[in-house]
C-alpha cells in the first residue's frame, strides 16, 4: 500500500466496501454524536466520512486534533446506513471505521475559516490566500480555470495554430496603460518593460513567415484595479493569422469561444455561431455602450423628431440649441406604474441626474404623465407607436449630446431589464461590436487621437486618410477592428492590421505624430514590413473575464489563485517592497520619496 494513500478523498463508492483502505488529507470538519467522533476528510478530490468509535486507543488524538490538520488514517470502508446516506457527497453511501491515525502535521488556531466559507473581510483573504483557496467554491473556480484554459488550446491546436512564447523583457508599447519598468544592471540609465500585451512580436512572427501564432499570453499594466480587471497582471488568449480578412480571423477564435462556452455552461444558452454583428454605431445607438447585455431585450430609439417644436419646451429648447443634440428613449415594457417611474426617476438622480423623462401608457394605449400632457396625445401615441409599446408599459427619456448620456442610458436600459425581469439571466449572448472609429477627439489636449490599436488598418486604407482634411472627416474615418462581447463584459478586441509602412506613416501623422516618432517608438516593425509583410490581423481575449462569467462570478479576483488587492498589492508576500541598498546599486538606481504637498 502507497505510503499515504490508497485511494483519495473522493473516490471511494459501495463497491469498496469490506475493504481496508488508507487515506491521506485534510480536517474538513469533526462532529460528535453521542461519543461517536466522525471527521470528513477533504483532499483535492473531494470527501470522505470517517467514523472513530469510543474503543480506539486514539480516540483522544481525535478529540483533540483541529480543523486543517494534514491526517493519514486507515480503515475498513463500511456502508452507510439508508437513512444516514448522503446524496449530496459521490462517497455518501459509504464511510470508514479508523483503524489507524496519525497526524502529519497539525494546524494552529485558523485566521480564515475552511469550512461553510463565511464571508470575511478581503484583507485576511488575501493574506492567507493558501487557506482561503482551500474553500470549495475558490478552489473549484481555479479548477475550472485550468479546464477552460485545456479547453482554449485544444480548440486553437485543432484551428491550425502553433503556441509560440514572446518575450517578458521587452521595449515600451503604446497599448494605452502605464508600463511596469525593469531596470537594466548591464545599461545603466536604460530600462525594460514588462510587456502590456505581445503586440507586436506576434506582428512580427508574421512577417516572419509563420502562419498562425496563439498563446496564454501574459500581459503586464500599471493601472488600478476594478471587478473585471486584475491589477497589475492578468492572462489572454493572444493570437495572429496571416492572409486574412476579418471573418476569417472571427471563423477562427469564435467557434472555439462558442465552444468553450457551451462545455462549462451548464443548463445555460450559448449564442451560436455566427455570433450577431453589430457596428459600433449602431451599439452606441441601441444600447448606449459598445460593450452590449444582449441578454435584455431592449434598444434605445432616436425620438427626437416627436419632441422638436413641441408643447415640452424643455426638450425643444434642447433640440433647437445644438443641431447634435438629440433625444433618446429607452422602452419600459411592463413599467406603465407611478411606483416603477419614480423608482427610476430616484435612480437616474443618485447617477447625476436630474431625472428622466417619461411617459406611462395605460387602458387603451391612453399617455399619461406630465411630458406626454405637454406634447399631446398624437405626438404620444407616435412615440408609443415607434416604440412598440402598449398599454401597461412605459418610456424614459434623455436628452442631449449622446455622450454626456449615453453611460447612464446604458445602465438604465440593464435596470430596466432586470426590474422587469425581461433580461434572460440563464444565457451567454455573444456578439461582435465592428467599424469602431479609427480616432476620437481629445477633448484636454484638443486633438484627434487614435481612438482603439493604433496599428490597425483603417477602412479604405491610404486613400480614405489623405481624404480626410478636416477634424471631422477624420473622425468619421473607420478601422478594421473589432471586440467580442458577452453580457455586457468585452472579453477581447482585435483588428486586421495596418502593414503597409507608408499607410502607417499617414494614420500617426494625422494623429499628430510626425515619422521621426513613429521611426523611434515602432522602428523594428517598420523596418521588418518594408521587406515583406503578408496582410494579416488576429485578436485577443481576456481569460480571466471568460472564466470569472462561467464561474458566475463579479470579481475576478475570485477566478485568480494568487491576485493582488484593489491596491496593486500583494498581502501574502509582502509585494511591492523596498529594495535594500545594494540591489539598488547594482541597477544603478536612487529612490527619492514622494513630495507631499503641505495644506495651506
Amino acid at each position: 500500500m502507497h505510503a499515504y494513500r490508497s485511494h483519495h478523498c473522493g473516490e471511494l463508492r459501495k463497491s469498496e466496501v469490506g475493504e481496508t483502505v488508507r487515506l491521506s488529507g485534510w480536517v474538513h470538519r469533526k462532529r460528535d454524536h453521542g461519543g461517536l467522533l466522525f471527521i470528513d476528510l477533504r483532499d483535492h478530490h473531494g470527501l470522505t466520512q470517517l467514523v472513530v468509535e469510543p474503543e480506539a486507543t486514539f480516540f483522544a488524538d481525535v478529540e483533540a486534533v483541529r480543523q486543517e490538520s494534514v491526517i493519514r488514517v486507515e480503515g475498513k470502508v463500511i456502508a452507510r446506513d439508508d437513512e444516514v446516506i448522503n446524496p449530496n457527497l459521490p462517497t455518501g453511501e459509504v464511510e470508514i471505521r479508523l483503524e489507524k491515525f496519525e497526524v502529519l502535521s497539525a494546524a494552529d488556531d485558523l485566521p480564515l475559516p475552511v469550512f461553510g466559507e463565511p464571508d470575511y473581510p478581503e484583507d485576511i483573504r488575501m493574506k492567507h490566500r493558501y487557506l482561503d483557496l482551500r474553500r470549495e467554491t475558490l478552489h473549484r473556480n481555479i479548477m475550472l480555470r485550468s479546464a477552460v484554459i485545456k479547453t482554449i488550446r485544444d480548440g486553437m491546436e485543432d484551428k491550425g495554430f502553433t503556441d509560440f512564447q514572446t518575450p517578458i523583457l521587452t521595449a515600451s508599447s503604446p497599448e494605452g496603460a502605464r508600463d511596469f519598468l525593469v531596470p537594466s544592471r548591464l545599461h545603466p540609465g536604460k530600462f525594460y518593460a514588462l510587456p502590456q500585451a505581445p503586440q507586436i512580436f506576434k506582428q512580427l512572427i508574421m512577417v516572419s513567415g509563420f502562419d498562425r501564432y496563439y498563446q496564454i499570453a501574459p500581459c503586464f499594466r500599471d493601472e488600478d484595479a476594478r471587478a473585471d480587471r486584475s491589477a497589475g497582471e492578468f492572462y489572454q488568449l493572444d493570437l495572429e493569422m496571416s492572409f486574412v480578412e476579418r471573418a476569417d480571423v472571427f471563423d477562427a477564435v469564435g467557434p472555439v469561444t462558442r465552444d468553450t462556452f457551451a462545455k462549462f455552461a451548464g443548463d445555460k444558452k450559448v449564442t451560436e455561431y455566427p455570433f450577431p454583428l453589430i457596428t459600433y454605431a449602431d451599439a452606441m445607438r441601441k444600447y448606449g455602450t459598445d460593450k452590449p447585455d444582449l441578454r435584455c431585450p431592449i434598444e434605445m430609439q432616436d425620438v427626437s423628431d416627436h419632441f422638436r417644436g413641441s408643447g415640452f419646451k424643455i426638450f425643444a429648447s434642447i433640440l433647437d440649441a445644438d443641431q447634435r443634440h438629440v433625444i433618446w428613449a429607452i422602452p419600459a415594457p411592463k413599467g406603465g406604474s407611478r411606483a416603477f417611474c419614480d423608482r427610476m426617476n430616484v435612480w437616474a438622480q443618485k447617477q447625476g441626474l436630474p431625472g428622466m423623462g417619461y411617459m406611462m401608457f395605460g387602458h387603451g394605449n391612453e399617455a399619461k404623465g406630465p411630458l406626454a400632457k405637454n406634447i399631446g396625445p398624437e405626438r404620444s401615441d407616435a412615440v408609443r407607436e415607434q416604440l412598440g409599446l402598449g398599454a401597461g408599459d412605459a418610456a424614459f427619456f434623455l436628452a442631449g449630446l449622446p455622450k454626456d448620456f449615453a453611460a447612464v442610458a446604458a445602465k438604465a436600459r440593464v435596470k430596466i431589464g432586470e426590474e422587469m425581469e425581461l433580461t434572460n439571466k440563464d444565457s451567454f449572448a455573444l456578439c461582435w461590436i465592428v467599424d469602431f472609429p479609427m480616432y476620437e477627439w481629445d477633448e484636454e489636449r484638443k486633438k484627434v487621437e487614435f481612438g482603439h490599436n493604433p496599428f490597425s488598418m483603417p477602412q479604405g486604407g491610404l486613400k480614405a486618410l489623405n481624404a480626410a482634411s478636416s477634424d471631422e472627416e477624420k473622425l468619421n474615418i473607420l478601422a478594421y477592428q473589432y471586440d467580442i462581447v458577452c453580457n455586457g463584459y468585452e472579453l477581447g478586441s482585435g483588428a486586421i492590421r495596418n502593414h503597409r509602412p507608408e499607410i502607417m506613416y499617414k494614420a500617426f501623422e494625422i494623429a499628430g505624430y510626425g515619422p521621426e516618432v513613429v521611426d523611434e517608438k515602432f522602428g523594428g516593425m517598420l523596418n521588418a514590413f518594408k521587406y515583406g509583410a503578408p496582410p494579416h490581423g488576429g485578436c485577443a481575449l481576456g481569460l480571466e473575464r471568460i472564466v470569472m462569467l462561467l464561474a458566475e462570478q463579479e470579481n475576478i479576483r475570485e477566478v485568480t489563485m494568487f491576485p493582488m488587492n484593489q491596491q496593486g498589492e500583494d498581502l501574502l508576500l509582502g509585494a511591492p517592497a523596498e529594495p535594500d541598498a545594494a540591489q539598488l546599486k547594482d541597477v544603478h538606481i536612487k529612490v527619492t520619496p514622494p513630495i507631499v504637498e503641505k495644506k495651506q
